[in-house]
């Protein structure tokens, strides 16, 4: 798979929640949650769409903080695989 171009990764941010930043080769968001129960329900259930995708994130998490990194290790940087998990990621959070 094909790394995306510094324009084609600022056209796809487009289309994902304003909270997505490029940071190094990677979009990273970070959400907050009221407690580590909640931060560990939203790890899990990103973890099985991530299975399903076969596209796994770096994430960090601290008590109620969970802080997403994308990127396609593969290419060697970002891919439509990474903007295809963060829209469901999106998706996912808002429902």
């Amino acid at each position: 798979m094909k790394s995306l171009t510094i324009s084609e990764v600022e056209a796809k941010l487009k289309f994902l929640h304003k909270n997505w930043i490029i940071k190094e080769n990677f979009i990273q968001r970070r959400f907050i949650f009221n407690d580590f129960v909640h931060a560990f329900s939203f790890m899990t259930s990103v973890s099985l769409i991530a299975e399903k995708q076969n596209h796994h994130p770096n994430w960090e998490n601290v008590y109620n903080e969970v802080i997403i990194n994308l990127s396609t290790h593969d290419a060697g940087g970002l891919t439509e695989k990474d903007f295809n998990l963060a829209l469901k990621i999106d998706q996912l959070i808002t429902s």
